[in-house]
């Protein structure tokens, strides 16, 4: 069957396609950026409230965090209850939420995203490696194993060897990933599920490095309270933003290719669960500069660009399921 071309807003028989957008709403397109980031202040006014020095703050900022991420979500039910946009018949399917089809691409693109993020993060550690940012100790894995003794009553030892503690860690990501997801879901509704589809009529690159522009600008609450990078200027905002647009590009290529939101639900879970990797790889004494090391720092846009640059010269960017497979 001859594949639709990427952005095709109608079908081979001229119809309007219930999965695409004729134009960009903007109207609902503000509506959207304004309620998801008014919302994002106004639950992370209590930690503007209480300081970053307040004992309790540490606490409340994993909490609202949380929570903040439900913020996309719920713009997307105004501008969809509200502003109808898209219409009624028309939302599960533009949303990427139902029906799964094409089933089996969906399915696969959505398990590879519970490993793929990890893949990209120990990429990302490797290049830090090789530039000098950090200095690993894959054999002994004494930084994990120095942070581990820390964390136990005085004279106690490891209660299992080293590699023991590494494997479960590992193992543990993928689950990370899945109960990470019940979060993602809240934000991804909204990036890669509303808003994404709603800029794709300006074409597929621009789409994704908007969306991702704007995704990272939203963090801009908790960023600005030191969150991921210890910066609270523009600096962080901006190394935020950067880290989103590269990220954005990719969790946006499983929506676009799969059709589906949920590959992008669980691609970011498994980003968040796997973001302090480098701890457990990092040699004993290592200062991890977030700027520099993290996922969002410079070692993942670069990690991210290689992957990024696979997937281009292999002309992944150019396909999405055809309508007629969802008939």
């Amino acid at each position: 069957m001859t594949q639709v071309p990427p952005f095709q807003n109608r079908d081979q028989d001229g119809a309007a396609r219930p999965d695409r957008l004729q134009r960009v709403p903007w109207g609902a397109v503000a509506v959207f950026v304004i309620t998801a980031c008014a919302l994002a202040w106004l639950i992370a006014l209590p930690l503007w409230i209480m300081g970053t020095k307040d004992p309790a703050f540490p606490v409340m900022l994993g909490l609202l965090a949380s929570v903040m991420m439900f913020a996309p979500l719920l713009a997307t039910l105004v501008v969809i209850l509200v502003m109808k946009v898209p219409g009624k018949g028309a939302r599960l399917r533009l949303l990427g939420l139902w029906p799964l089809r094409p089933a089996k691409r969906v399915v696969w693109l959505t398990v590879a995203a519970i490993f793929a993020p990890v893949v990209v993060v120990a990429l990302s550690i490797a290049v830090a490696g090789i530039l000098g940012w950090v200095t690993l100790d894959l054999t002994g894995f004494s930084g994990f194993a120095e942070t581990v003794q820390a964390s136990l009553p005085e004279g106690m030892s490891l209660p299992l060897p080293v590699g023991v503690l590494i494997a479960l860690q590992f193992l543990s990501i993928p689950f990370g990933a899945v109960f990470n997801g019940l979060f993602a879901v809240g934000e991804e509704i909204g990036w890669r599920g509303w808003l994404l589809p709603a800029l794709r009529p300006l074409g597929v690159w621009p789409a994704l490095l908007v969306s991702g522009a704007i995704w990272g600008l939203w963090h801009s609450p908790v960023i600005l309270l030191g969150y991921n990078f210890g910066l609270t200027d523009w600096r962080g905002v901006a190394l935020m933003t950067i880290g989103c647009v590269f990220w954005g590009v990719l969790l946006g290529w499983s929506r676009l290719r799969s059709g589906s939101v949920w590959p992008a639900v669980f691609g970011h879970g498994a980003l968040n669960a796997s973001a302090g990797m480098a701890v457990i790889l990092a040699a004993a004494g290592t200062e991890l500069n977030p700027v520099l090391v993290s996922p969002l720092g410079a070692a993942g846009w670069i990690a991210v660009a290689l992957v990024t640059l696979v997937l281009f010269l292999t002309g992944q960017f150019r396909k999405e399921p055809a309508l007629a497979q969802d008939r």
